[in-house]
């Protein structure tokens, strides 16, 4: 008996090596092609930077702001004012010398204090450069995402297939099953048992379908295109390397970050607010030159120029003043606050990277394939009554838990390199090489 068993123990044992080796070279010979319709995640990411709706509203606000850049080097509008009336002439005794008409014209040109225009243009220029870092943050943003919900619909469609066929597989042996003498408490049980999981999975199958609907759903979102629009990805190269040291990643931050970069600008314009408020204490200077004709016994005119200047005697703008010196403070305080969260952030997403990382390097590369032939030789050998019951049912769950882990830390490691690419504001290949 106990040489039975160990003769069993030999025929699966070769069996299973038997499969595993027909189906990597089956899968190595017979590979299915690339579908010539899917696309790739960087055609995807381009179809979306052409499509997106969203992109039109950063364009027009740098438009915008290319606008208010022409208003703020303009001299303001001279103002013509004109006068016109009767003139009458009496002498002392009452007696009338003559009327006719009288009028006069002017022309009012205000003059700005030096300086004052060359810092409301900076004060512009500030403002075209933060509306173009809010459109480039923003495409980065879409990329990234654009990414992260491409590999995630490769994931989901991937466990999904792989759950309707350990589900299929349940129906196919439950039928089976049924055909067969069912005599006794065991086997009926074991047809319940595989009923509940099939009943299991198939809601596990559902719900990844869910998620890969909802994925597809946002993409074409994202695309600007009909939501119902079918959509085939082409699974990527995935090649994750060892992250870059956290001083490289920090130094990048600190540097290409575009929150930071957002931050810096608007301390820098507030610090033109601060001595334009300064500038505007000293007021403008408003050049009239006129012309006045008056005809009533006899003809007068007049001709000269006028000035006009404010007296900055009860407002010398210390209010205005006060008031741009605490923005200034609370632009220093909020890039301080930036600099710190940015760095956490970095921090955090390069310890999930690093984590992830490792975790994929101790996978053998085969795996995944492994465990679904390990599946199949259980299947195969449970209909032949050489594997248990419970062995079965634990070598079906286990392929699909071993499934789910591989492509969750695969998924999350791509997330958190497109986080760090995000942070970072830099191609992560272009780090790889810096000690």
């Amino acid at each position: 008996m106990k040489c039975r068993n160990q003769f069993l123990r030999f025929s699966l044992f070769a069996g299973f090596v038997a499969t595993l080796a027909f189906s990597a070279a089956s899968n190595e010979l017979d590979s299915p092609p690339t579908p010539t319709n899917a696309i790739t995640l960087d055609a995807l990411v381009a179809d979306v930077f052409e499509r997106n709706p969203e992109l039109s509203f950063y364009k027009a606000e740098i438009a915008a702001a290319k606008g208010e850049r022409k208003t703020a080097g303009q001299f303001p509008n001279p103002e013509v004012s004109g006068q016109i009336g009767k003139k009458r002439v009496d002498d002392l005794s009452g007696a009338k010398l003559g009327d006719g008409t009288a009028w006069s014209v002017s022309v009012a040109q205000p003059f700005e204090f030096p300086g004052r225009l060359s810092l409301r243009k900076a004060i512009a220029n500030r403002q075209i450069e933060l509306a173009e870092l809010g459109l480039a943050q923003f495409r980065a943003t879409l990329a990234a995402r654009t990414r992260t919900l491409g590999y995630g619909v490769l994931a989901a469609h991937e466990k999904a297939e792989a759950a309707r066929e350990i589900a299929d597989r349940f129906q196919t042996l439950r039928d089976v099953l049924v055909q067969r003498d069912t005599a006794g408490v065991t086997p009926l049980l074991d047809i319940r048992i595989i009923e509940a999981q099939a009943i299991t999975v198939n809601r596990r199958a559902s719900q990844l379908e869910q998620e890969l609907q909802a994925a597809l759903l946002e993409l074409n979102q994202l695309r600007g295109a009909s939501l119902g629009a079918r959509l085939s990805i082409a699974k990527p190269a995935t090649e994750l390397r060892p992250s870059p040291s956290v001083e490289t990643l920090l130094a990048a931050a600190r540097t290409n970050n575009f929150e930071l970069r957002i931050r810096q600008v608007e301390l820098a314009q507030q610090g033109f607010k601060v001595d334009l408020a300064r500038n505007d204490r000293w007021p403008a200077v408003t050049l009239s030159p006129y012309y006045s004709e008056e005809k009533a016994n006899d003809a007068q005119q007049i001709y000269g120029v006028g000035v006009s200047v404010p007296l900055p005697l009860w407002n010398r703008n210390k209010g205005n003043i006060e008031t741009a010196k605490a923005r200034q403070q609370q632009a220093e305080a909020s890039l301080s606050v930036s600099v710190r969260e940015v760095e956490r952030q970095v921090i955090e997403q390069a310890i999930v990277y690093e984590t992830r990382t490792k975790e994929m390097a101790r996978w053998r590369p085969e795996a995944q394939q492994q465990f679904r032939d390990a599946a199949e030789l259980a299947d195969r050998h449970y209909r032949m009554g050489a594997v248990p019951l419970t062995t079965y049912l634990e070598m079906q769950k286990e392929y699909l838990e071993a499934l789910d882990t591989l492509l969750a830390t695969q998924g999350e490691a791509i997330e958190s390199r497109q986080q760090l690419e995000l942070l970072t504001g830099t191609d992560l290949n272009s780090l790889f090489s810096t000690p």
